[in-house]
Parts: structure tokens; C-alpha cells; sequence
């Protein structure tokens, strides 16, 4: 029998990714459902300078470009920390901004668990 980690949202995290399109939102949930039951992460990178476990996967869905950022070594669960429609036209780098709400939000979470 094969066990299946929770999946808990950081709640901005949920209202943002709920205004994703229908799509986007189905391909992104089933791949966060095969990370929860143990899978390897399909086109997902690790956030350098977040620590050990913090991922971002990605999804192209009719031209536009839709990331939920996960952390997989906070506590048992796996963990969505944001969701966010990439629109920055400097290629594939996920912008500044963006790793920086992340870092915060993974902070309250760390400090919130303890």
C-alpha cells in the first residue's frame, strides 16, 4: 500500500492558485499529487538559496506560464507555499520578487510549525 503525504496550502498560496485557468490548475494538481505519493517531480527545479526541498514546478498552458512553488522537507507534509502566472519576459528565471515572498512566506511557515 502506498503512502500518500498531505498536501497543505499556505492559504494566499490556494486564492492565488484558484484564479489559475481550469487546465493549468488539473495538470499542476495531479503532479502535486504524484510528489505526495512519493513520484519523482516531472519538470520541477529546486529554488537555490531557499534550502533542501524547496521546488518549483512549472507548467506552459496556452502560451502562458503558470509555477507553484512546494517544500518537501517541511515537517510531513508537502507543503504549497506559492502559486503565481510567470510574466516576466526574462526568460525562464523565476523573478526576484517572487523568491523573495517565497522566502518569507517558508519563514512564517518554519516559525508557525515549531
Amino acid at each position: 500500500m502506498r503512502s500518500t503525504r498531505p498536501i497543505l496550502w499556505i492559504r494566499a498560496a490556494r486564492k492565488d492558485f484558484q484564479d489559475f485557468p481550469q487546465g493549468a490548475s488539473d495538470d499542476l494538481l495531479d503532479a502535486l499529487t504524484a510528489i505526495a505519493e512519493g513520484a519523482a517531480p516531472d519538470i520541477a527545479k529546486p529554488l537555490t538559496g531557499l534550502g533542501s526541498g524547496v521546488m518549483e514546478r512549472a507548467l506552459r498552458f496556452r502560451g502562458d506560464a503558470f509555477r507553484v512553488v512546494y517544500a518537501l522537507r517541511v515537517g510531513a507534509e508537502v507543503w504549497v507555499i506559492h502559486a503565481f502566472q510567470k510574466k516576466s519576459k526574462s526568460g525562464i528565471t523565476t523573478p526576484r520578487q517572487q523568491i523573495d515572498l517565497v522566502r518569507e512566506r517558508l519563514k512564517r511557515l518554519k516559525e508557525t510549525l515549531r
